[in-house]
């Protein structure tokens, strides 16, 4: 009889940990930030890239989050212009990301799927004139792994997986609109994306 008490208690005891993270009443917190930074010798000019999307999301139910994404990203390069002159481009988007995810897994590894929907509202300048406003919408499904070493932190491993993408440039000076339609499946293994969250 004791025996069988202890071995139910540990089954109860191991089944609240494994869901310990990501019960429902939880919230994760986490993001992405990369910049990425070039030059090429001989020349004056650097190219960069900067982003920061910090995320945050709320358990409704055992396994299952819903939350969103917000941020910011920015690039800046150099195109040849007329006479050799340089002309200096800058592009900043505001990002909101909503998404809903959904966990299985023990309390160590669990695999989740997430299906967010990425927008983007940001526009173009090209020496200081704003030459085209920007409007993206996309829809995507990623499949990824997460590893808690402690019960409040999540190491993610994921793929962008099938996406979905309406890109819309409007420029300035005509008024004329380009639309651009993008599909596919991206799941390159070799190539995850690397994240990290926090549980509380």
């Amino acid at each position: 009889m004791k025996k069988l008490f202890l071995t139910l208690t540990a089954a109860v005891a191991l089944t609240f940990a494994a869901n310990a993270q990501t019960e429902k009443g939880k919230l994760f917190l986490g993001g992405s930030v990369g910049y990425n930074y070039n030059k090429v010798n001989g020349t004056d000019h650097s190219n960069q890239n900067f982003n920061i999307v910090p995320n945050i999301g709320y358990f409704i139910s055992d396994n299952f989050a819903i939350g969103t994404g917000v941020g910011y990203r920015y690039g800046q390069y150099y195109n040849d212009g007329a006479n050799d002159v340089d002309l200096k481009v800058k592009q900043g988007s505001f990002v909101v990301a909503p998404f809903a995810r959904a966990y299985k897994g023990n309390e160590m590894f669990k695999f989740f799927g997430q299906l967010s929907v990425p927008m983007a509202f940001g526009n173009t300048k090209v020496d200081g004139t704003k030459v085209s406003s920007t409007t993206s919408f996309g829809a995507q499904l990623s499949p990824g792994l997460a590893f808690f070493p402690h019960k409040n932190v999540g190491i993610e491993l994921s793929v962008r997986g099938l996406y979905y993408g309406n890109d819309r440039i409007k420029d300035e000076a005509t008024g004329s609109k380009q639309i651009t339609n993008s599909f596919g499946l991206a799941s390159d293994f070799f190539a995850p994306q690397l994240g990290v969250q926090f549980y509380f």
